[in-house]
């Protein structure tokens, strides 16, 4: 991890985009946190990582969990009997 100010990531964006890809680069503001830059080594990462942050994601994952612990879900085993009457 590397923490820069913002003004240098500005002067040096390239450099840090390069060295985000060994590990995350922490972009700070008067001294205060304020980004991040992360490397992304593949779509999959990619995706992981916007899911990871959408907060309409979030919102159906708890959802279903919540379907889950209700046992308000039918199992594979119940659904594939339905299909096949």
């Amino acid at each position: 991890m590397k923490i820069a100010p913002l003004a240098e990531v500005k002067s040096k964006f390239s450099e840090y985009v390069n060295e985000s890809h060994k590990g995350t680069v922490i972009v700070t503001k008067n001294g205060k946190a304020t980004a991040v830059i992360l490397g992304i080594h593949d779509d999959d990462e990619l995706e992981r990582i916007i899911l990871s942050n959408s907060k309409r994601f979030i919102s159906m994952m708890r959802a279903s969990e919540k379907r889950i612990l209700n046992k308000k879900v039918k199992t594979h085993e119940q659904i594939w009997g339905e299909i096949e009457k």
